[in-house]
């Protein structure tokens, strides 16, 4: 089921499979919250008035988590054990993290009147998940 580990392949920074392995544990901690909380974390932390549509809701938050748990165990990983793909990785996570803040501050909440944490956390990664994929892509001597 797992190939050998890439490790000895891998010419990055250190520092960025690392960080790659702390947004791992980022995606599968929220994955939990959102898959196993009765109310997946919707009202009791991100504050939301789930109104009339609160099992919908309920359930996309689910399906969300549902996702998110399997990328994080991915994520661990590839910052584990199969370090030349920390760079894809990280490029992916810059991806989901910028089109994430773009929706949530933009094009689909701009005018929302409340944010969840998660709409702030992204902004905030999104230049530091640059950063560490820019290290992993330069060579170490």
């Amino acid at each position: 089921m797992f190939p050998e580990s890439t490790n000895d392949q891998y010419r990055g920074a250190v520092a960025s499979a690392w960080f790659l392995g702390l947004l791992a544990i980022g995606s599968i901690i929220p994955g939990c919250i959102h898959y196993f909380l009765p109310d997946g974390g919707a009202e009791a932390i991100a504050g939301l008035d789930l109104g009339a549509e609160r099992s919908l809701v309920i359930g996309v938050f689910a399906w969300m988590g549902a996702t998110q748990i399997p990328y994080g165990l991915a994520q661990l990983a590839v910052a584990t054990r199969y370090r030349s793909l920390v760079p894809l990785f990280l490029a992916l996570a810059l991806i989901e993290r910028a089109l994430a803040a773009i929706a949530g501050w933009i094009t689909k909440g701009a005018d929302a009147p409340h944010h969840p944490p998660e709409h702030y956390v992204v902004v905030a990664l999104v230049p530091v998940i640059l950063t560490f994929l820019t290290l992993s892509l330069m060579r170490r001597t």
